[in-house]
């Protein structure tokens, strides 16, 4: 995923933390703030050490990035969110990182409906 598309600096994740707009599941928590003049969605990703040591955090993080890369065109493009591995986010199959994270996205409104598309 592109720099453009990441949220990387603290006072951006801070910003997204206050809207104080959350969903949740078992595994992830994903945050949303609308930003109606920006011109692609921008995501943040946290992995805790809850999760386990370096290694398997960024395997956790390789995982979700991947599969939000395989959500980009149903995504909506006016917001930043962030994503927050939950522990029992460790070591789940690419396929299980790919429901649960479409499970909270959709919890969240953050695919594109299909009247949107038609327009």
């Amino acid at each position: 995923m592109r720099k453009s598309y990441r949220i990387k600096k603290e006072l951006e994740f801070q910003k997204v933390f206050e809207t104080r707009n959350s969903f949740a599941n078992k595994k992830f928590v994903v945050y949303v703030m609308d930003k109606p003049e920006q011109p692609h969605f921008r995501v943040g990703i946290s992995v805790g050490k809850k999760i386990g040591n370096a290694v398997m955090r960024n395997y956790t993080k390789r995982r979700i990035r991947q599969s939000i890369l395989e959500f980009k065109p149903l995504l909506r493009q006016d917001v930043d969110f962030l994503v927050i591995a939950r522990p029992q986010a460790s070591g789940l199959p690419m396929n299980e990182v790919k429901q649960q994270l479409e499970h909270v996205f959709k919890l969240a409104g953050l695919f594109v409906s299909k009247q949107s598309e038609e327009e």
